[in-house]
């Protein structure tokens, strides 16, 4: 335990700049590129016609004419994260254009090679991931205009339509209000490594209406995304190839492996703000939660997982505040687990409505001109959690963090 404690009086303060991280924009990727090399032009335009190709079952075909590209004309992490971003989009077109029924289980080698080598290159693992979908695939209208859904486009897109840019963009407005909270966590850590208990208490309090806008934000799905266009035409898209009965033994990655690999789908749990919120907390998760919500790390680039694992090791906000006696800090330090609990609730019906209420409502009305909607993943999240009673796990495991003053 010595060592540790000589560390902490040393350790150097918290920034978010040492963890790729933006003051203005928190784990968003600031003004993502739109466009690649000439070199890359074969990429673009398979992916900048993505929902007519799939619509048309035309997808596999174009992309199995496509040359293979040597990818040392990348330069720079923002050419590398659009190249990420632009073949998951291509890679999920092609294994799921025909529908659960009749996944591809080959990428062929034109796709599978230069993507598998990207995401070597960013660490992230070869498939479509909240980084890719959200993080780096928005753009401003009016660049100087608000971050609000009317001056923000998704970059790419599948079919879904309007259901499906307001889904990506309310995301892409959930990361934007957490903001003000990544930066109370970072305030609230240096504040306990002075300590400084006015600090700590502003920052917990700033915390804590970032959270609650946070919900605000997410509240915002209501309005722009169709319950049986997300559940019947767009969640396909973001299913993976692990725990899914569709593809259950995987995907065979051509030229890269004989053996299929196995990755999840597109999930919430990617994103880095409740991790972050958790860790620092100190919420802690029944093992099968804990062992998902780990996992879903990989999926995260690199950067954004060490500030997690930074605010892991940083001194235990929960003893500080236990251990301090100031009534102050142990309210403000509830009022974040409340809130934090609420956004879960809430999380937690959105996710029932657009996930269970929309699947009972397609199956009662078979004659829709919807697709028939996937069977494989029923109540299952897309990156393959049985997502209601995960939920619920989750939430109430933040309620047990409430702390109770002694004596």
């Amino acid at each position: 335990m010595e060592p540790q404690s000589q560390n902490l009086k040393t350790a150097p303060f918290l920034t978010l700049g040492r963890f790729h991280i933006s003051e203005d924009y928190g784990f968003l990727l600031p003004n993502p590129l739109r466009e690649l090399p000439g070199h890359y032009s074969p990429w673009m335009e398979i992916a900048n016609r993505l929902p007519q190709l799939i619509e048309s079952h035309q997808l596999r075909a174009q992309v199995n004419e496509m040359p293979l590209l040597n990818c040392r004309f990348l330069t720079g992490y923002r050419e590398w994260r659009l190249a990420h971003l632009v073949l998951s989009f291509i890679t999920m077109g092609y294994v799921w254009q025909d529908g659960e029924t009749q996944p591809k289980e080959i990428l062929p080698r034109n796709l599978a090679l230069p993507f598998i080598e990207v995401s070597k290159n960013l660490g992230l693992p070869p498939i479509l991931v909240h980084s890719d979908l959200v993080l780096a695939n928005w753009a401003t209208r009016n660049p100087g205009g608000p971050l609000e859904i009317r001056n923000l486009d998704t970059i790419f897109s599948f079919p879904g339509g309007e259901s499906l840019r307001g889904f990506i963009l309310v995301t892409v407005l959930v990361e934007k209000a957490a903001v003000p909270g990544i930066k109370a966590l970072v305030q609230a850590v240096n504040a306990i490594l002075q300590p400084s208990p006015d600090s700590l208490l502003q920052a917990l309090q700033r915390l804590r209406v970032s959270i609650q806008d946070i919900t605000g934000a997410l509240g915002q799905m209501h309005d722009y995304v169709n319950p049986d266009v997300f559940y019947s035409v767009i969640r396909i898209f973001l299913s993976g190839w692990k725990d899914n009965p569709a593809l259950p033994v995987g995907l065979v990655y051509e030229g890269v492996s004989k053996e299929p690999l196995s990755y999840s789908g597109g999930s919430a749990a990617q994103s880095t703000i409740l991790h972050a919120f958790d860790e620092f907390l100190g919420v802690r998760h029944s093992k099968e939660s804990a062992d998902f919500l780990h996992r879903m790390r990989d999926y995260m680039p690199p950067s954004h997982r060490a500030f997690v694992e930074e605010i892991c090791r940083a001194p235990s906000l929960r003893t500080h505040v236990l251990s301090s006696g100031n009534g102050q800090l142990l309210t403000a330090y509830n009022q974040c687990v409340e809130s934090l609990a609420a956004l879960r609730t809430y999380h937690l019906a959105l996710v029932t409505k657009y996930l269970i209420t929309a699947p009972s409502k397609a199956k009662a009305r078979r004659t829709s001109h919807l697709p028939r909607p996937p069977q494989a993943l029923e109540e299952r999240g897309t990156g393959g959690s049985a997502v209601v009673s995960f939920l619920k796990s989750v939430r109430d495991k933040t309620l047990e963090a409430l702390l109770h003053p002694s004596g």
